[in-house]
């Protein structure tokens, strides 16, 4: 990738903006893969001009696979004990990945995957990195990106940085009406093709995403009533998770679990996600996208969960903060329906009043999200 000033102010502005560094403070920069070397440079070096102290360290899924394979939940632990203490040492972090194999993961053992989200991910990242840390995360752009959203490099680059380098402040700014209006509402209804989905996100609060913890960010999240949900949902985004594929997830609840659920790829796997633990069968978040610049899907959670016009759920664990509704599990995995006239349409009602139709805001409040109003 041609190096030039975008890469630059994005560093900066996650270390300014973001991260609200303070002289003195450490940063744990951990980048992912040889394709994010020119990120991570920017990153060590906006660390150093804004007067804290970096800590860096590169990875690899690779290298991730080899710790896991045949490992031991003793030799697991071991291993996020090291790291966890990494990260209390740190009052920031930041993580940077790019994806030369997005499906790395695909051939691991199932077992082995699972202790390393039950063990690793849940000790270092969600249980001690989201509550205590000051975070963010972000992708850097390559070739393997690009042809995975049907892209040239140049294209996928400009495509990129207008996702990264919006204006956050002015998009938090028109995101306060609908927090607002979340924060008091009871009952959310969606409908929509192969969608008719009713639950409660009564007493829990939501949460504005203005470019503080992820890059690109957009979105207003919040969480359903854990027993509420009831209905069906067809998901109509491609979507990875442990670097496994899965297409058109369709979901039906009963009292907010999960009794039936399909995935076109993979279904066996779907069916062993679903069944990982007690909370993989309820939902643990709620939330609307909005990113003006992020119009499809590119098989990438970190941007297509902010595609303008969508809406996401989790299945899994909900997060430690205002939005919690009890639900834990070591998996959160974020599924996305786009609801745009070109991916079926749909409506969002909270409580009894139509909020959003055809992914575009119809309150006189909410207009403000529209993607023409946040470019």
């Amino acid at each position: 990738m041609q190096i030039d000033d975008r890469i630059t102010r994005l560093a900066e502005n996650i270390v300014v903006n973001s991260l609200k560094l303070k002289k003195g403070e450490t940063v744990y920069i951990e980048a992912f893969s040889a394709g994010t070397r020119d990120m991570f440079e920017a990153l060590i070096k906006a660390v150093v001009k804004a007067g804290g102290v970096p800590f860096y360290y590169f990875n690899d899924n690779a290298f991730v696979i080899d710790a896991i394979e045949g490992a031991s939940a003793m030799q697991v632990q071991g291993w996020a004990d090291l790291h966890k203490y990494l990260m209390q040492k740190a009052d920031c972090y930041v993580g940077v990945r790019g994806y030369e194999d997005m499906f790395a993961f695909s051939g691991v053992d199932l077992k082995a995957q699972d202790l390393y989200r039950k063990i690793f991910q849940e000790q270092v990242h969600m249980r001690e990195r989201l509550p205590h840390t000051r975070w963010c995360v972000l992708r850097y752009p390559n070739s393997a990106m690009a042809a995975m959203s049907r892209m040239s490099l140049k294209e996928f680059e400009d495509f990129y940085f207008n996702a990264c380098l919006l204006d956050y402040r002015k998009m938090g700014q028109a995101m306060r009406p609908l927090k607002e209006l979340l924060d008091k509402t009871s009952e959310v209804h969606i409908k929509g093709a192969d969608t008719d989905l009713r639950f409660s996100i009564k007493g829990i609060k939501s949460i504005i995403c203005d470019g503080t913890m992820n890059i690109p960010d957009g979105e207003v999240y919040t969480a359903p009533v854990k027993d509420s949900i009831n209905g069906y949902v067809q998901f109509n985004t491609d979507t990875t998770y442990s670097g496994v594929f899965y297409s058109n997830i369709r979901l039906e609840f009963e009292n907010g679990r999960i009794v039936k659920g399909a995935s076109l790829a993979n279904n066996d796997k779907f069916q062993q996600m679903l069944d990982t633990d007690a909370g993989s069968r309820y939902m643990g978040e709620f939330a609307f996208g909005v990113n003006p610049y992020i119009t499809h899907p590119i098989l990438d959670i970190l941007f297509d969960e902010k595609t303008c016009g969508s809406f996401h759920m989790a299945i899994g664990n909900s997060y430690e903060d205002e939005t919690n509704n009890g639900n834990v599990s070591s998996i959160h995995w974020d599924l996305v329906k786009i609801q745009t006239p070109e991916h079926g349409g749909g409506e969002i009602w909270l409580d009894g009043v139509l909020v959003r139709k055809d992914g575009r805001f119809v309150l006189p409040e909410l207009q403000g999200l529209n993607p023409e109003n946040l470019k």
